[in-house]
């Protein structure tokens, strides 16, 4: 399993989570857990998911993200699992 995890934050606004949801479905990228929060107007959204399956490489995935936060004024990051863990466990 090739796990990642997303996050999005940004100015709450109608849709986001539809977006974001929408386009890991179209890259066949399986959401494996999902927490999201909004404190005031502020939108926090973190994602474990699995692109094992998934229809384009790691870095295109990652770059077309950021794109759709621009979009949408959120900032999306995707990033490799191990690389939390590893920063984790110093």
């Amino acid at each position: 399993m090739n796990k990642t995890v997303i996050t999005v934050v940004g100015k709450d606004t109608v849709g986001i989570i539809a977006r974001v949801c929408t386009y890991l479905s179209e890259s066949n990228i399986n959401i494996l857990d999902i927490s999201q929060t909004i404190v005031q107007d502020y939108f926090t959204m973190m994602m474990v998911a699995d692109y094992s399956n998934a229809t384009k490489d790691f870095v295109t995935l990652a770059d077309e993200l950021k794109k759709t936060g621009e979009e949408i004024g959120v900032e999306i990051r995707m990033q490799k699992a191990e690389i939390f863990d590893m920063m984790h466990r110093i």
